[in-house]
């Protein structure tokens, strides 16, 4: 309790945070310190999100075996709205490399026992919902287009898709809608984040400052949206295999991109 009470009296607040304006150049700085990163321990990124393309895989064929084909992309798209949550261990990882301390597993995962592990939990549950709301919402969509009952295959699903006024009605208000929640997640949570494990702030003051920093480089952010939506969709070809190498490398170059964005 004394140890919680001192985190509250030192919190920072968003006013205190000063955002900087960055250009095109700091994302592929970015990346290339987040792929150096990822260099330095590739196993460790490579096995911390083997898991994440697997679990979406085995959810996926879940949804398969039980006729829900038409939540089957929306959950596999729908993961990237929590996957910021997953990368917390790199940010970590980035942080920890920064400074010249020790890295390994463990270390990874110190912040588990620091006064931002509250906030880090509650910001990981607003994402929870999100991804939440998009699956009710691509359901719904669903359901608006085809009626309540689910495709009986998958080939009848594509063609629904590919040979209907309804199938090109999803298709086209279901990538809109999907962007408007990638960009949701993107705008409160990439800064968040690894802001949560740098300074002593709420999650409420972390999103805040996100939401700040996306605004104020609105273009710039929109841009670094696209890089990891094109990123994520070539791991994705490879069956969702190529995320293990895809995310650890965006997870790292969040940590540095959050450092171009925010003043020290």
């Amino acid at each position: 309790m004394a140890q919680e009470s001192s985190f509250r009296e030192i919190q920072v607040s968003s006013s205190d945070i000063a955002i900087r304006k960055i250009g095109l150049q700091d994302l592929w700085q970015a990346l290339r310190e987040g792929y150096d990163d990822f260099n330095t321990r590739p196993s460790f990124g490579a096995f911390l999100f083997l898991i994440y393309p697997l679990s979406a895989l085995l959810f996926t064929l879940l949804l398969l075996t039980d006729s829900l084909l038409y939540l089957a992309v929306p959950m596999v798209v729908g993961f990237t709205l929590i996957g910021p949550a997953i990368s917390v261990a790199l940010f970590n990882t980035s942080r920890r490399r920064e400074l010249g301390l020790e890295l390994n597993w463990r270390s990874a995962f110190d912040f588990v026992h620091s006064a931002s592990f509250a906030p880090i939990v509650a910001l990981s549950m607003v994402m929870a919902v999100l991804y939440v709301i998009w699956m009710f919402t691509a359901q719904n969509l669903y359901f608006d287009r085809f009626g309540a009952s689910p495709p009986v295959s998958m080939a009848e699903f594509i063609n629904q898709l590919m040979t209907t006024k309804q199938g090109a009605g999803l298709m086209l208000y279901g990538n809109a809608l999907g962007l408007l929640f990638a960009f949701t997640a993107l705008a409160i949570s990439v800064v968040a984040f690894p802001l949560l494990l740098d300074k002593p702030v709420t999650s409420l003051t972390a999103m805040s400052v996100s939401l700040r920093a996306v605004t104020a480089n609105l273009f710039v952010m929109a841009i670094w949206g696209l890089i990891v939506v094109v990123l994520l969709a070539i791991g994705a070809l490879f069956l969702l295999v190529g995320l293990a190498a895809v995310l650890p490398i965006l997870g790292h170059a969040t940590w540095h991109l959050y450092r171009k964005l925010i003043e020290p």
